[in-house]
Order: structure tokens, then C-alpha cells, then sequence
């Protein structure tokens, strides 16, 4: 049997895990997540079709904002380079499916653990210079994103992903169009030579190999906008049940989450190890962290982790922890993550929903202390 990691090769991926390979997909093992910054070869991969062709010439690539503007603009990455104000921001990407594979019974959708996330530097130019320049009719109300890529059966016809959102969150300063992620030329595997970074909403906002922008006076219908993708029930539902005659919201805001990068799952340490330090990443859609804490007795206690703080808004935060150990045996560690809104992640999954979006469990590491012998 092939090694699915072979679909990664092209790519220069380090350990990713292969979710799917037509639409390539692959997800960030936990401990591979320990950088300030996600190193490229170690940021996911999600993408909704097929790959497009690459082009010689970045520089050259176009992107058209139209619709409800009174300037339309034809731009190249060149001309938005000179143009506008270029800005770098560490911001965390993450799909809306993260955490998927923890729900049950299981949901439709490739099966994230918490490795669909990453968070690097992106350099671009903020969406509202552009959309300014472009003029915003007063009745611009909401953004459709399109792409070069096709869709899976590798047709144009039909976008492989079209979503967009409120004229509010493309107006955000950290909204971006990028040309480099972490001091370099965008990789073509991660939307190069231009992509939209829409950062604490799902990724699938993002549109990778963007060629437009429409401008619209109502809510986008593009494919990933409609029936269940990316909506959530507003009342919690039966698990497993079919969300019919359900009332559903867009997702937007991702929820709160925090991840443990060290020690990895399965760590052994010697006998009489007495205390171990942990560390990990926790980010929060559109809010703040508040606090971190962790456990190793399920939850009985809590020790307060110390976090680092972020250097911009939609930045995760680092933080870290030393735990005391009762004595020699196993041990299971969760981290469990505050946001600025007082929201908490649950300890068991919560929130079901058909196509398995927004589940945020704490994330729990098993280690164990050997007896000795």
C-alpha cells in the first residue's frame, strides 16, 4: 500500500497527517505545533478542489474587485505592493472542521483532531485600503470570494469554494490580501501568488489563489454558503440527528481553544520524576485569552498556566505550566482555555452538528511515569 504521506512530498511537509488526498488534505500532529511560529513546512493543509495551474510571474497575478463599488479595480500582487500600505501580522488560520474526529458519533468531514490550525506571519495589505480605494456603495453589504482552483471532478464551472462575509469583518484591519507567509513568497500549496487571510473565522474564508472580490448587497450564495456548510445550530440538537426544520447560524467567530505542544502524547518519564513543565498554544476566534489551566486528575485541580503575550490581535498565546506528580504511574493532562467572554472549553464535546463544526474539547495528553523496576 502507497504511504499516503507521499501526497505531502511535492510540498516539503514535515510529519504532516494525511486526511484526504483528493482534495488534498492533511493535518499538524499537536507536538509538531511548538513554535512561536508555525514553520511552513509544518502549517496544514485544507484545500475544497483540485489544484490550479502555477503561474511564472507572481507579481503578475490578478484579482478584480467589483460588484457594489464605484471604482471597480483590476489589480496585480505589483500593483498592490505600490499601492497601499503593506503590513505583516502573526495571525492563527484554523478550518472550521478542527476538532471533528472528537464529536460522536462521528460527523461528516475529514477527521481533524486539533492540528488544522497554525498560526504564522502574513504579509499583504489590508482588504479595507483596497475596498476604500474601490469606493463602497452604501449598498455593499457582504463579500463572495473567488478562486482559481477547480473543483473536485477538476471543472471551472463551478467554484471548488466561494464563502464570504459581512462588510464588518472585511473592513477589520487584520483582514488581509497576502503575498508572503513567515518572510516568504506565499507557497503555491497555501493559496500562492495571492490569498485572503480572514483571521479568527474558519479558514474556508480564505480563499487561496484569490481572483476576485464581489461586492454584494446581500449574504454570498457562492458553494460553502449555503444548506449546512459552516452553519452551526443556534439550540443544541440531539447528536447525531439530521439538523432538519433546525434553526442554524453562519459560523464566525472560531471558539476558544487551547492545545498542549509538550510533552507529546505518550511521553515516558523516569521513575521519581516529581513534576514535568508543560507548554502548549490557546487562541480564540475574535476575542482574547483569558486564561489558561491545567490538570492531571481530571479536573479536581487546576494549576494556572503563565501565557505569554500576543504580539498582535488574532496571535495565539503561549503559555506554559509546571505540574506536580504524586508519584510514579500514568497520568492523563488537559488543558483547558478561558476567553475574554468568560467562555470555557467544555470537557466533553458539545454542540453536535451533522457536518462537525466548531468543537472545541479540551485536549487531553497521556503520559506516564515509570515504575521502578
Amino acid at each position: 500500500m502507497q504511504d499516503r504521506r507521499n501526497a505531502l512530498d511535492p510540498f516539503g511537509k514535515d510529519r504532516l497527517t494525511v486526511l484526504g488526498e483528493t482534495p488534498l488534505v492533511a493535518e499538524t500532529p499537536e507536538a509538531l505545533l511548538d513554535d512561536e511560529t508555525t514553520p511552513i513546512a509544518r502549517f496544514f493543509i485544507r484545500n475544497n478542489g483540485l489544484l490550479p495551474r502555477r503561474v511564472d510571474n507572481p507579481d503578475a497575478w490578478r484579482v478584480i474587485i467589483d460588484g457594489e463599488v464605484e471604482h471597480p479595480l483590476d489589480l496585480t500582487v505589483a500593483d498592490l505592493k505600490s499601492r497601499f500600505p503593506v503590513k505583516t501580522f502573526r495571525m492563527v488560520l484554523e478550518c472550521g472542521g478542527n476538532g471533528r474526529s472528537f464529536f460522536e458519533p462521528k460527523a461528516e468531514g475529514n477527521p481533524w483532531t486539533n492540528g488544522g490550525a497554525g498560526c504564522a506571519e502574513w504579509t499583504g495589505v489590508s482588504l479595507r485600503d483596497v475596498l476604500q480605494a474601490a469606493g463602497l456603495k452604501s449598498t455593499a453589504l457582504f463579500t463572495g470570494h473567488f478562486g482559481a482552483d477547480p473543483d473536485k471532478t477538476g471543472s471551472m464551472e463551478q467554484q471548488a469554494m466561494s464563502r464570504g462575509m459581512p462588510m464588518a469583518k472585511a473592513l477589520e484591519e487584520h483582514t488581509l490580501l497576502v503575498w508572503a507567509m513567515n518572510g516568504e513568497p506565499l507557497p503555491f500549496i497555501h493559496g500562492g501568488p495571492l490569498r485572503l487571510i480572514v483571521p479568527g473565522w474558519p479558514g474556508s474564508l480564505s480563499q487561496k489563489w484569490l481572483t476576485r472580490i464581489w461586492i454584494r448587497d446581500r449574504e454570498h450564495d457562492g458553494p460553502g454558503m449555503t444548506g449546512l456548510s459552516y452553519r452551526i445550530p443556534v439550540h443544541p440538537i440531539p447528536p447525531g440527528s439530521d439538523a432538519k426544520n433546525v434553526e442554524l447560524r453562519i459560523l464566525e467567530s472560531m471558539p476558544v481553544r487551547s492545545i498542549v505542544t509538550a510533552p507529546a502524547h505518550e511521553t515516558r518519564y523516569e521513575s521519581g520524576t516529581r513534576s514535568i513543565t508543560v507548554r502548549g498554544a490557546a487562541w480564540a476566534g475574535d476575542d482574547a485569552v483569558a486564561r489558561v489551566d491545567c490538570s492531571i486528575d481530571g479536573g479536581a485541580t487546576w494549576v494556572l498556566a503563565q501565557m505569554t503575550p500576543p504580539r498582535n490581535r488574532y496571535d495565539w498565546v503561549r503559555w506554559s505550566a509546571t505540574l506536580a506528580l504524586p508519584g510514579d504511574g500514568a497520568y492523563e493532562i488537559i488543558a483547558r482555555a478561558t476567553d475574554s467572554q468568560g467562555r470555557v472549553q467544555p470537557l466533553q464535546a458539545t454542540n453536535w452538528n451533522p457536518n462537525g463544526y466548531g468543537c472545541n474539547v479540551v485536549h487531553r495528553v497521556a503520559v506516564r511515569v515509570d515504575p521502578a523496576s
